[in-house]
């Protein structure tokens, strides 16, 4: 019975690795939109005498939010991979901030992130309120305000999970 147990346990181990397939398949996904990201790029270089000062604050606010995007698609790639699957080579000076993202602190991180690029889409909204009902605005900033308080609650319960310094009780 206990070879079974042990092949068990094994089976289960060795299954994090599947999770590789998903890192690379953010690592394309991040690719993929980088192009996306020189096409938006391109698109408001070619135009920059064309916009007036609203569609080009409209503009710059689409590429923070696709600088954003990225940057969450690679904080949940490296921190995923360093959690779940394997250590990276720490004698590398490349890698040395990422030993950094525990699992607590990259949902807190993740969470941050989505109340930004929410935050950003929101000003976007407003900007072109016209555009907009009143009843789609309200709803966009009642989800908004979700994020934010779910983004609130992570970092509180963080906190108070979280060990003092030192601390060695359970």
């Amino acid at each position: 019975m206990k070879s079974l147990e042990l092949i068990v346990e094994r089976i289960i181990l060795s299954s994090r690795w599947i999770l590789v397939v998903f890192y690379l398949g953010l690592a394309l996904s991040l690719a993929v939109y980088a192009v996306s990201f020189g096409y938006k790029f391109m698109k408001v270089a070619g135009n920059v005498f064309l916009l007036d000062e609203g569609e080009m604050i409209l503009a710059m606010l689409g590429l923070i939010d696709a600088a954003l995007v990225a940057s969450l698609i690679v904080m949940v790639m490296i921190s995923g991979y360093e959690n779940f699957v394997s250590r990276f080579d720490e004698s590398e000076d490349d890698v040395s901030f990422i030993g950094k993202l525990d699992a607590g602190s990259l949902k807190i991180k993740v969470a941050s992130s989505i109340v930004a690029i929410s935050s950003i889409h929101l000003l976007q909204v407003f900007l072109n309120a016209d555009q907009y009902t009143d009843g789609k605005i309200m709803w966009l900033t009642v989800m908004h305000l979700a994020f934010v308080v779910s983004a609130v609650m992570l970092g509180f319960l963080e906190q108070l999970t979280k060990k003092p310094k030192g601390d060695t009780k359970p």
